[in-house]
């Protein structure tokens, strides 16, 4: 069973204690005058104060006036919203999804604009794909696996002017492309032909095949017809 002590050090309402404090104070306070208002050992504090700092809340700012000896480590509340508050990206995801009428074929080709703009975007950085692989095709892999989807490459494959396909064995919007996969399937279509777009590829993504199998969704690449 955990000490009272290791109990203590634990409690997210410590923490929010220590944060409440530093927020109210209109200047920077050390660890022990942190300690003294809440009436507990300055080891806390620092365990606390650690973890704020690394979470972006809380700052450490340097003593304005020299004092004789080793100056005491002083912090302040960062200013601004909570970064490591609860996020709702999923409600803004749902949300978006809701603006396309996808029966409208019209709309389809705007989520596939969509996602063939990002990956366009997303892979013609200079700063993207730096060591990664010369085949356009384990490229992409490269690529779908940096987001997520747990790609896997089949081994066998047609000669050029045939085709290829790449297996998706996780989706990383999962959720919301099982409620809505009209969606979020042409968005993952549009932003691969922005990748291979951007490489100056001459495989074209032809098709995604969604849920085929309950873990595995298909990539159709057709590869350019020989010369």
């Amino acid at each position: 069973m955990p000490s009272r002590k290791n109990q203590s050090q634990s409690s997210p309402g410590r923490r929010d204690e220590i944060l409440r404090v530093l927020k109210g104070s209109s200047h920077p306070l050390s660890i022990a005058d942190i300690a003294d208002q809440l009436g507990v050992h300055p080891n806390t504090v620092r365990f606390h104060l650690d973890r704020l700092v690394a979470n972006g809340q809380v700052e450490r700012v340097s003593p304005q006036q020299r004092v004789p000896g080793r100056p005491p480590q002083l912090f302040r509340a960062v200013a601004g919203m909570d970064p490591a508050g609860p996020r709702q990206y999923r409600m803004l995801a749902e949300i978006l999804a809701g603006t396309l009428n996808t029966a409208d074929s019209e709309q389809r080709n705007r989520a596939v604009e969509a996602g063939r703009r990002w990956g366009h975007q997303h892979c013609a950085s200079p700063d993207t794909g730096s060591g990664a692989p010369d085949d356009p095709i384990d490229k992409l892999v490269a690529l779908l696996d940096e987001v997520g989807f747990a790609p896997e490459r089949e081994a066998e494959q047609q000669p050029a002017g045939g085709t290829a396909r790449i297996n998706l064995r996780n989706c990383p919007f999962l959720e919301l492309a099982q409620d809505r996969p009209q969606i979020t399937c042409p968005i993952h279509l549009g932003l691969m032909r922005g990748a291979m777009e951007a490489w100056g590829s001459p495989i074209t993504v032809d098709r995604l095949d969604a849920f085929v199998e309950p873990d595995k969704c298909v990539v159709q690449l057709t590869t350019a017809k020989a010369g």
